[in-house]
């Protein structure tokens, strides 16, 4: 079966899809992946084929892969949330398409069009990553949802973790929301605590972060997949695929929304009883380290996070989502 996954040209919207692109590799199926090339690197390491459509950076429109379609002729498609065009031409070629989610249903108003019939695209099914728990409401009981366990994903980098007695915090903003201000502010409040912190700096370069305590560890890129299960806490921004990747590990989380479906899913972890948050105003090095310090010292909020790990490890894996996939393709 050949089979044609595409996304967003970004690691927050491209890494969801890999661990099936993968599996669906590994069961023997023809995967091709239609992506910008900013993320083609980790596409081709795991022989996924990528390609871009057309002039396509970062979105692709309907226009761009109807070419594409017509060219390899896929069995199914699996276009991820932030790429309605793709459900737009697989629709109009008549190919079968699943939706392929990102995390919760991100609100309206973030500069994302809500995959749903009443925003006049196709209604096909979901692979839905969130655990329902945290899944919203509305979207559990109107659409057609295929459960699929998230699995972080992160290219392997030449970095070795020495772990020790002390807690281990991990501080990442993403690659989209950090500034020097802000992380400058959270290593401040967190090296006020006896813990190890080890910082995914993403676009701000470490040396623009001034002199640094001795148990502050700063990587521009740091192999988060890798790193999550020997943390204690992690303190990040909210963006979907860190959020998912600690609650996987059970670990609890201190989130700094700064935008997108960030606030949303501060909102959500917070009265699941897994995070603790702290808006743009509220924001300081002696906030960032008492609620750090509640984190580490109190075990609610791990035990309601280690909660959502449990049913994450009960959803269906990547591999066995990978083995229905002919299913959806019509094809038994």
């Amino acid at each position: 079966m050949r089979v044609l996954f595409t996304s967003l040209a970004s690691i927050g919207h491209t890494y969801p899809l890999i661990p099936l692109a993968i599996a669906a590799r590994d069961a023997g199926h023809e995967v091709r992946f239609a992506v910008g090339e900013n993320v083609h690197a980790p596409l081709l390491e795991n022989g996924l084929r990528p390609f871009r459509p057309a002039d396509s950076f970062y979105e692709i429109y309907a226009e761009d892969l109807e070419p594409e379609l017509a060219r390899l002729r896929p069995d199914l498609v699996v276009h991820e949330w932030g790429q309605p065009g793709a459900a737009i031409a697989a629709q109009r070629a008549g190919v079968p398409a699943l939706w392929h989610g990102f995390g919760r249903l991100f609100p309206e108003g973030i500069g994302l069009q809500r995959p749903t019939p009443a925003a006049g695209l196709p209604d096909r099914p979901h692979l839905d990553i969130c655990p329902p728990s945290l899944q919203d409401k509305t979207f559990l009981a109107t659409a057609e949802r295929i459960e699929l366990r998230p699995v972080p994903y992160s290219e392997p980098a030449p970095w070795r973790l020495e772990r020790t007695a002390r807690p281990l915090i991990y501080l990442t903003l993403g690659t989209a929301f950090g500034t020097p201000e802000l992380l400058t502010t959270a290593i401040r409040g967190l090296s006020a605590l006896d813990a190890r912190v080890v910082v995914a700096s993403g676009r701000v370069r470490p040396d623009h972060l001034g002199v640094l305590p001795d148990d502050v560890t700063v990587r521009e890129w740091i192999p988060q997949a890798e790193l999550l299960p020997h943390v204690d806490a992690v303190v990040h921004h909210g963006g979907s695929g860190t959020t998912l990747g600690a609650l996987a590990v059970g670990a609890p989380q201190l989130i700094l929304p700064q935008g997108a479906d960030q606030f949303a899913n501060a909102e959500t972890l917070g009265a699941a009883g897994a995070a603790l948050s702290l808006l743009p105003g509220e924001l300081s090095t002696d906030a960032i380290t008492e609620h750090a310090r509640t984190l580490l010292r109190h075990s609610d909020h791990r035990d309601a996070a280690r909660a959502i790990a449990d049913e994450i490890a009960r959803m269906p894996s990547p591999d066995e989502v990978a083995r229905d996939l002919p299913k959806w393709a019509g094809q038994r």
